[in-house]
Parts: structure tokens; C-alpha cells; sequence
């Protein structure tokens, strides 16, 4: 018994944690499986490729598919736990990443179901949790977090817009221009706002024209808005997490940015060098 508990605690350490050599080995082969079966189910939708190779395809993926069964049984079996992850967002995504193609077995119709396969993507993000890339992510989220309310107002103010040059086109060029509704008018103000420029629906007034250019000039000012303030508190994350540091002496923890010298004892500051 006390040697199945030891076999069982090697094997949580190697497939759940990522901060030791077996797990870090673990999740590198891992991506490694995930990768390979992404290659396999976009060469599958090559017509050519499946129409010549499709039971070679069928049986590598089938190969796949027991891999990841496998790899799900040994978390169930090692999780400490095994009903919380299994309705886990990963333990979920793990288990719809073999459904399919344990269906595709016995239904042929549910070869459809192998789409599905594609949600293996979702398991890269689970190798992301090494932590060289954990601080990273951090990053990021903590600028998502910091610039979230300026950019739901930067997009309610797009929405407006559109709208606004959207209901304009529909009154001035009519359906007779292919304005045929409001929704296509703001459809064809988003798609010009953007810079896209499909050109399926096009002007055909001269006042329809000057408002056209007035929403491409817009486009232009607006469109590096959300990148820039995104931009401005990934930098503000990433300097404030390198240059905040307790005092080694008094042990204050709030400076100024580009303090050297404790406010409150006067002693150097070593800042935190990435």
C-alpha cells in the first residue's frame, strides 16, 4: 500500500507539476503530441492529402487518441482529487479531445465530430503554466486588466460611430446602392472604419462619397487607440514589477518608480532585474 501511494505521488508530481524536470519533461513531449495531432487534422482537410492517405491519417489519429484516453485515465488516477478535475475547464477539454475519436469508432457519421479535434489547441495552455512563461502571462493579464475599462469605452464609441455613419449611408444612398437596411449600412461602416475595404458595398453619391472618406480618415486616427493603450499598461506592468521593491532594511514596500533610497531610512534600494 505505502509503495502505491509513493508510485502515486511520483506520478501527480511528473503530469500535474510543471515546476519539476519529470513534469516540465512531461509537458515538453506533451506539446509535442498536441502539436503532431493539430499537423494530422489540418492535413486531413486537404482534399487531395485525404482523399490518398485517409486510412493512414485514421490510424495515426486513432493513435493519438488512445495517448490522450491514456494520459486522461493517469490524471484521474493521480489527482488527489479526480472529480474536481474532471469537470475542470482542462479536465474537460482533455475529455473532448478523445470523444470524438472514440466515436468516430462505432458511428461513422461521427467522423464530423473529429472538428472537435481542434480544441487540443486549448491544451497548449496548460504547457504555458512553465513558469519561464507563467511571469509573462502574468503580464499580460494584469495589462488586459488595467486597460479593460478604456477599451469598453474606446468600443462603445466605435459603436457609436458606425451606427451613427451606418443609419447616414442607409438615408443617403438608399437600397437602390445596396444600402438596403441599416444593419448593411453599419456592416459596410465597420468594414470601411477598419481599413478592411471589401468593396461589395461601394458608394455611389457624391455626398455618400464625402462621408465614406470622412469614415476612412477616422478609421486611420482610431484604429492604433486600443494597441496603443494596451501597449501603455503592459509597459506600465512590466516596469512596475522590475523597479517596486521592499526596503532590505525598514522593509517599506511603496516607492516612487525611479527611487534609489528608502524614503523612510534613507538605505539603497536594489531594484529587481529580470
Amino acid at each position: 500500500m505505502h509503495s502505491n501511494n509513493d508510485w502515486r505521488q511520483r506520478l501527480y508530481v511528473m503530469v500535474f507539476q510543471s515546476d519539476t524536470l519529470a513534469g516540465r519533461r512531461f509537458d515538453g513531449i506533451l506539446l509535442l503530441i498536441i502539436l503532431a495531432s493539430l499537423v494530422i487534422v489540418m492535413l486531413d482537410s486537404i482534399d487531395q492529402v485525404h482523399q490518398n492517405y485517409a486510412n493512414v491519417l485514421a490510424y495515426i489519429e486513432w493513435g493519438f487518441t488512445l495517448i490522450f484516453a491514456v494520459e486522461y485515465c493517469l490524471r484521474l488516477y493521480c489527482s488527489p482529487k479526480p472529480l474536481r478535475y474532471a469537470f475542470s475547464f482542462y479536465g474537460l477539454v482533455d475529455l473532448l479531445a478523445i470523444v470524438p475519436g472514440i466515436l468516430a469508432l462505432y458511428y461513422s457519421d461521427a467522423q464530423y465530430l473529429l472538428i472537435i479535434r481542434i480544441i487540443r489547441m486549448l491544451r497548449i495552455f496548460r504547457v504555458l503554466k512553465l513558469s519561464p512563461y507563467l511571469k509573462q502571462a502574468n503580464y499580460l493579464m494584469a495589462a488586459l486588466r488595467g486597460s479593460k475599462q478604456k477599451i469598453v469605452v474606446f468600443l462603445v464609441s466605435v459603436c457609436t460611430l458606425v451606427t451613427v455613419f451606418g443609419t447616414l449611408m442607409y438615408v443617403i444612398e438608399g437600397p437602390e446602392h445596396g444600402f438596403t437596411s441599416i444593419p448593411k449600412g453599419i456592416y459596410w461602416a465597420i468594414v470601411t472604419l477598419t481599413t478592411v475595404g471589401f468593396g461589395d458595398i461601394v458608394p455611389k453619391t457624391p455626398l455618400g462619397q464625402v462621408i465614406s472618406s470622412l469614415v476612412m480618415i477616422t478609421g486611420y486616427s482610431i484604429i492604433a487607440v486600443p494597441t496603443g493603450i494596451f501597449t501603455a499598461e503592459l509597459a506600465s506592468a512590466m516596469r512596475g514589477e522590475q523597479l517596486q521593491t521592499d526596503c532590505p532594511v525598514c522593509k517599506k514596500d511603496s516607492h516612487e518608480p525611479n527611487a534609489a533610497f528608502c524614503s523612510r531610512c534613507g538605505s539603497h534600494l536594489f531594484k529587481k532585474v529580470e
